[in-house]
């Protein structure tokens, strides 16, 4: 990861590094003690948002409207994901860990008490599908939860790996 950058935050709330390291934080704490890389990071913040794209009868509708031309939100995501996963490091809410398995990121102690300040309706609505989405793919390993990945979303990873042919990993 590259340095923080300590520019003033945008004044616009929405798709900022704020939102997103909220919902960062959500799945992780949903998830809590499994850490997630980037790559799944990204995957998750596109599925807890769009929960209605799974494939499964019992999933809670999206909670951002389905707009067309999706394909490309994986690739604007990974570095607003990156970015927002930074500082919830720097507020002590996400934790990292340098495995062999590369990098990885966890819900820190300190995130229950955060995230439960956060009472407003739509941040319980995250809440609720992050705990759907946990309950759905905790039991999983990280290959299994990959492939179902890739089988659910494959055609937004497809265009997210053809990102990065072109311009080389990130993480």
């Amino acid at each position: 990861m590259g340095s923080v950058e300590t520019t003033a935050p945008s004044a616009h709330p929405f798709n900022s590094a704020l939102e997103t390291g909220i919902r960062a934080l959500v799945l992780l704490e949903a998830f809590h003690p499994r850490r997630f890389d980037l790559l799944e990071m990204t995957w998750l913040d596109h599925l807890v948002v769009h929960t209605g794209d799974l494939d499964d009868a019992e999933a809670p509708g999206s909670l951002h409207p389905d707009l067309p031309n999706r394909t490309a939100e994986l690739v604007v995501r990974r570095p607003l994901v990156e970015k927002s996963l930074r500082m919830m490091m720097q507020l002590h809410l996400v934790e990292v860990f340098e495995t062999e398995d590369g990098i990885t990121f966890g819900a820190s102690d300190n995130s229950p008490i955060y995230l439960d300040l956060l009472q407003a309706p739509y941040t319980v609505a995250l809440k609720d599908r992050a705990l759907w989405i946990a309950e759905r793919f905790a039991d999983l390993s990280a290959a299994d939860m990959r492939a179902q990945m890739e089988q659910r979303i494959g055609r937004w990873t497809a265009d997210f790996r053809a990102d990065e042919a072109f311009t080389g990993p990130r993480s």
